[in-house]
């Protein structure tokens, strides 16, 4: 994969992030009949009423999350897979992404996906998102796929001192994502703009 995603640099998306994504081929997350789209950014349907965020968005999320190598990540909603294996380039092999996704099929579409490209830092959990995985925490980072009308407090909960949520929060016309930072008992909360996700389920 070569030089498909230069262009994320105009959203300010750095070097880093787009040389990770490069690295991993979007068609093989994304659904056969829309892979003659699977280059072109935006988003698509993967089916059960859910989609594989736009390459920009991606590569938007990732920047705003501050990936660093060796970084334990939790992922609320999997879908395709797709974002968790960009985040995986950038933690490196010393980090670890925990994901959690709510629709079976969608969680065994992109196991078998993430298994065959050999990735061992991935660990998938088919489970509620908006109760997190408090048995692995606390995270660096969290990061949500997936719109909530209210940020879950099990999320801020399990986020480290110093950590970083980021979540989309509104409703299915309007929503704003959230970067919210924790320190000790005060939180501190950021918008970064309105996006377009699917609701957490």
């Amino acid at each position: 994969m070569v030089c498909l995603y230069e262009h994320l640099e105009y959203y300010g998306v750095s070097k880093r992030v787009i040389d990770a994504m490069n690295k991993v081929d979007r068609k093989l997350f994304v659904p056969a009949e829309y892979q003659d789209s699977a280059y072109i950014d935006t988003p698509l349907p993967i089916g059960y009423g859910q989609t594989i965020s736009a390459p920009h968005m991606v590569g938007l999320m990732c920047e705003y999350l501050d990936l660093q190598e060796g970084d334990k990540v939790l992922e609320i909603g999997t879908g395709s897979g797709y974002n968790a294996v960009v985040m995986s380039q950038l933690i490196g092999p010393s980090g670890e992404i925990y994901t959690v996704e709510v629709v079976e099929p969608l969680y065994e579409r992109a196991k078998k996906v993430i298994e065959q490209l050999g990735i061992e830092n991935i660990k998938m959990f088919l489970s509620d998102g908006k109760l997190g995985l408090p048995q692995f925490a606390p995270y660096d980072k969290i990061v949500a796929t997936c719109y909530a009308k209210e940020i879950p407090p099990a999320l801020i909960e399990q986020l480290r001192e110093g950590g970083i949520l980021l979540i989309p929060v509104g409703n299915e016309y309007i929503q704003v994502l959230k970067r919210i930072k924790k320190y000790g008992q005060k939180i501190t909360e950021e918008s970064l703009g309105h996006v377009r996700f699917v609701p957490m389920v």
